[in-house]
């Protein structure tokens, strides 16, 4: 049996913490694990910006409201799911993720959590475990399911390098030079016929 393991953002849905940016008019959170690997600092970063501004989970999803999944994600993910399980390994938060799933007939995710205080600033977070996408993989492939992993960010590497097949989708100039060995793809066509083809 395999398994297709997908990222959230980037790949399904777009950047939350961009829209975000966007929305608060603060270009420092337009930072993601697409631009820093180390994604306890980046955490550790954005939690620091959003006390010094003085907003909280609240105004973030106020803003997760107004996303939609990229154009022809959802379509994408139906006819995956035709043809194989699929989990959305994310870095995103349980928080965050809910109205996201509702849009697309809420696929199976795994994902963070956030600690928020009672009066709603975001304090901290607990990740689901160290490293958790590629622990997921190794986690399925322990008990025979193989898996086919596709994704955008640095923060997704390890779970693609650790599946029998690995695409980068829709990633930057950056990650696809510094990763050539990993297949590159722009749309859900092509993306779609590469799994398939791994199936």
């Amino acid at each position: 049996m395999t398994a297709v393991c997908l990222d959230l953002e980037g790949v399904l849905v777009p950047e939350i913490w961009i829209a975000f940016s966007e929305e608060s008019g603060i270009p420092e959170l337009k930072r993601t694990t697409r631009d820093e690997p180390d994604y306890e600092k980046l955490m550790q970063f954005r939690i620091g910006i959003l006390k010094e501004h003085g907003l909280g989970l609240r105004e973030i999803q106020n803003v997760i409201a107004k996303i939609r999944p990229m154009e022809g994600a959802k379509a994408f993910l139906d006819e995956l799911r035709t043809l194989t399980q699929v989990v959305i390994l994310s870095d995103t938060f349980t928080q965050f993720a809910s109205p996201l799933m509702k849009q697309l007939d809420w696929p199976t995710i795994f994902c963070n959590e956030l600690i928020v205080g009672e009066d709603g600033m975001i304090t901290g977070f607990k990740r689901r475990c160290e490293d958790g996408k590629r622990a997921t993989v190794k986690a399925f492939q322990s008990v025979g399911i193989e898996t086919v992993a596709a994704g955008d960010s640095f923060n997704d590497l390890g779970m693609i390098g650790a599946s029998k097949a690995g695409f980068l989708f829709r990633s930057t100039d950056a990650i696809k030079k510094e990763y050539p060995q990993f297949p590159a793809f722009e749309t859900y066509g092509e993306l779609l016929a590469a799994i398939r083809e791994a199936l």
